[in-house]
């Protein structure tokens, strides 16, 4: 079970990814390349989750998912976030920093010291069981802080969306019904809250099972969210008096854009 939901989780964060590529490719907006990363490395860290379970862990492919899955993912993610909420030039200074940390990252866990019996291990290992207190450091500050900036703005954006729907405010941008825009960034997230319950599940229970269909559907949640967001509707008309769509910030961010939330 915990290597079929694993395969899940890994092809829809495939087509996620495949669906934010397709959209950066079309307008190089930053926030949709940083998604795409995000969600690359999420597929990788659920593809190597789905190897440890199907033919049992070893060191290297434990290095891999933890690095990947919980040290690394949720920090790109957020960073789409930031492009979004703060503006271009944050999001820049934000990547730069974050390029660094990603750099470190790899190093620390390329070299880290690994106790405790992982290889042939038939139930995904923990970290605090086999990482010291750095490796462990860095997955706690990059999920908590990455999954609160992640959540945080789907909130924010489904508070705007829900008072505009109720007429309290004006929408904040042309494009699909902000009904709609409320409830595609609830969905967000409500998946980013499955994703880290997941993490804190695993590390008390110990229940891989439930860690993995926590992952599968937390994922799937939030593919729900952006779905919803972006789907098009004829009696819409999105368009600005320059041609150009707005995105959930209410900037115009040229022709072809279709709207989306605040996070993926």
């Amino acid at each position: 079970m915990v290597a079929g939901l694993a395969f899940l989780a890994t092809a829809v964060a495939t087509l996620f990814a495949e669906a934010t590529f397709k959209r950066w490719r079309q307008g190089r907006r930053p926030h949709e390349g940083a998604w795409t990363v995000a969600l690359a490395l999420f597929a990788l860290a659920s593809a190597a989750l789905a190897t440890g379970a199907s033919t049992g862990w070893d060191r290297g492919v434990f290095r891999v998912f933890y690095l990947l899955g919980a040290v690394l993912n949720v920090p790109w993610l957020a960073l789409g976030t930031v492009y979004l909420l703060a503006g271009e030039r944050v999001g820049r200074r934000v990547r730069a920093v974050l390029v660094f940390a990603s750099g470190l990252a790899v190093g620390v866990m390329l070299t880290a010291p690994v106790s405790g019996d992982v290889a042939g291990s038939a139930t995904i290992p923990v970290g605090k069981d086999v990482f010291g207190v750095f490796p462990r450091a860095l997955a706690g500050v990059g999920s908590g802080l990455g999954a609160l900036v992640v959540f945080g703005g789907a909130v924010w954006s489904a508070v705007r969306f829900a008072r505009a729907a109720r007429g309290r405010a004006a929408a904040p941008r042309a494009g699909p019904p902000p009904g709609r825009m409320a409830a595609a960034n609830v969905l967000i997230a409500l998946g980013t809250l499955i994703l880290s319950g997941g993490g804190t599940l695993q590390g008390v229970l110990g229940h891989d099972e439930a860690f993995t269909l926590s992952l599968a559907t937390g994922i799937a949640v939030i593919y729900g969210g952006f779905l919803v967001a972006a789907r098009p509707a004829a009696a819409e008309s999105p368009e600005t008096p320059e041609g150009g769509r707005f995105d959930h910030t209410g900037r115009s961010r040229g022709r072809g854009t279709t709207p989306i939330p605040s996070s993926n």
